[in-house]
């Protein structure tokens, strides 16, 4: 069992490397590899997306690696691995991302990519630091994760998902904001789990060990 950190040039990986290599350790799932070669994603048994920034360079970046965009997708679509999408990761598995510009996202999960608007004009965008996540529905890779455990979020863009069975958790900023989405054998989360301690690496620790 090997899981691909997917390298694109989109954020620091250090963090996440070390992350995934901790849990993997202790569940016994196999090493854990940073790569942008395409050969590495199709040999892969976990595929994992990160992504800094905005949504139209992600998503461009990912394009500009040869066959790394269809490594992924094949992973997904045809291969049907384990696939976890953080921070805007995440937002790609969306129809439509909605920043500075229209720009397709996979359509893994029906939805958008929208910009957060609280409800209270106080609340400062982008929504940065520590939330309380509330859980919507049970999954087995929120076993151990419970509503009220903190997660680490930066962003100023939220998933708005079209079909509420997608929702696995989300948190209050002036309003309900997407956390966790899930479809088939596909995870998304709008956090960090990386740097959300416990929370988050009981999270990786599920997603390794996940047969969906």
């Amino acid at each position: 069992m090997t899981t691909v950190l997917v390298d694109y040039e989109s954020g620091n990986l250090h963090s996440a490397e070390k992350a995934f290599q901790r849990m993997a350790a202790e569940v016994g799932a196999g090493p854990v590899v940073v790569s942008s070669d395409p050969d590495e994603v199709a040999r892969a048994t976990r595929v994992v997306l990160p992504g800094d920034g905005a949504f139209p360079a992600c998503r461009r970046g990912l394009q500009s690696f040869d066959g790394l965009e269809e490594a992924v997708i094949e992973a997904v679509e045809k291969r049907a691995l384990p696939f976890l999408g953080i921070c805007v990761g995440m937002q790609m598995l969306a129809e439509w991302g909605r920043e500075y510009e229209d720009v397709a996202g996979f359509g893994w999960i029906g939805g958008e990519v929208v910009r957060i608007t609280p409800s209270d004009p106080e609340m400062k965008v982008p929504h940065m630091g520590w939330n309380d996540l509330v859980i919507d529905r049970a999954h087995p890779v929120l076993d151990g994760i419970e509503t009220g455990d903190h997660a680490y979020f930066v962003h100023s863009y939220a998933m708005r998902v079209a079909d509420p069975a997608d929702l696995l958790a989300h948190v209050d900023y002036g309003g309900p904001v997407t956390a966790i989405v899930t479809r088939d054998t596909v995870i998304g989360t709008q956090f960090h789990p990386e740097k959300s301690q416990r929370a988050g690496l009981r999270l990786i620790a599920n997603f390794l060990q996940w047969r969906p």
